[in-house]
């Protein structure tokens, strides 16, 4: 074990190179906190985070002034020990989507560090229950898209190897959704997945009507269909419907997903390493989730997302939407629609660190000894 003594962290703004659009955003900016963690003994680790849109220099700050400090002089392979203890300090501010994000900056470096002192990739790490994850796009299902680039993108993404296809949901009458998914189940058959995403737009009595119109379709699952703290809401749309219910990416506390699971609200979980707080959470939501006998299928955050999947045996999909390629030299391995973990040690993302520099927003630098 050695002490930690340097964290190091900048800012990259990675614009979209697709337009996306759902039902209540556009993206036009992905604020993402780079982070990396020196021992004593000359191991590093790398880790990071994001937002979508704004928030990425309040989360820096976070770590500057109050997260970093606090990591000075610890032993960096009790990542569980650093990992309460950061929450505790910052307990104010929890739960919270800053506070979460700046956690999983600092937990991702940890278990990189952790990995690469042990010279074993995070996927076998972490558990090492799958070989390969099958993969989903949803590149070519933003809500802007009109019908016939959604059935092109879908054709195309099956004769890729990929399982489903992702489609945004949320068009201003529900005849609109359903004429869309509709053109794109005739195209591609009966095997292919089509998933939905309302994000968050709809209310309980509305997200109950469309799920029933939606049901011909044979969709894989109706995700977002709610805000995310109408737990209650949840539970009268999943006893209304046969359709699964997925849920996670906006909840930022791995409490939330126990309340979702113990009450039935939901039948698919998306936690997302980033807004959850970082693997140490992750990994607590995937195996509550697994008890329950309930799939796991990430938001976003490909890069590392493949290595938890494969670290846990109730991982059945990971979402395709490149966020890394400018700033890594060797893309996310794909085979035959399946997402494969790196067998390098550490998270499996092999950064470009002469890019990230390049790359960084002006002033998000510093340094912390």
């Amino acid at each position: 074990m050695a002490r930690i003594v340097r964290v190091e962290a900048m800012m990259v703004d990675l614009k979209p190179k697709v337009k996306r659009t759902d039902a209540i955003q556009s993206f036009v900016s992905q604020e993402t906190p780079i982070l990396r963690i020196y021992d004593a003994d000359g191991a590093v680790g790398t880790g990071y985070s994001y937002t979508i849109g704004t928030g990425g220099p309040s989360i820096m700050e976070l770590i500057r002034c109050t997260l970093g400090p606090a990591l000075i002089g610890r032993e960096a392979l009790e990542i569980e020990r650093i990992w309460r203890d950061l929450y505790f300090l910052t307990h104010a501010t929890t739960v919270g989507a800053i506070t979460s994000l700046a956690l999983a900056a600092i937990d991702t470096a940890l278990w990189d560090l952790k990995c690469r002192r042990h010279g074993e990739p995070l996927h076998r790490m972490a558990g090492g229950a799958q070989s390969r994850i099958p993969l989903y796009t949803t590149e070519g299902g933003w809500l802007h898209i009109d019908t016939s680039a959604l059935v092109e993108d879908a054709l195309q993404a099956r004769e890729k190897g990929f399982g489903g296809s992702k489609i945004k949901i949320g068009r201003p009458h529900v005849s609109e959704d359903v004429k869309r998914l509709e053109a794109v189940r005739a195209a591609v058959g009966p095997g292919f997945e089509i998933m939905t995403d309302a994000n968050q737009r709809f209310t309980v009595d509305e997200a109950i009507r469309r799920a029933r119109c939606l049901t011909p379709v044979d969709i894989a699952w109706l995700e977002e269909p709610l805000t995310a703290d109408d737990i209650s809401g949840h539970v009268r749309l999943s006893q209304s419907t046969t359709l699964p219910v997925a849920v996670g990416e906006s909840l930022y506390s791995h409490l939330h997903f126990r309340e979702y699971l113990e009450r039935g609200a939901c039948s698919i979980v998306q936690v997302d390493v980033a807004r959850v707080g970082g693997i140490t959470p992750w990994l607590k939501v995937a195996h509550l989730a697994e008890c329950f006998n309930v799939p796991v299928c990430p938001h976003f955050l490909m890069e590392l997302h493949v290595s938890l999947c494969a670290a846990v045996p109730n991982a059945r999909w990971v979402e395709y939407i490149p966020q890394l390629d400018s700033l890594t030299t060797e893309p996310m391995r794909i085979e035959a629609g399946h997402a494969i973990p790196s067998s390098e040690p550490g998270l499996g993302i092999a950064w470009d660190f002469d890019a990230v520099a390049r790359s960084a927003e002006p002033g998000s630098s510093f340094s912390l000894s």
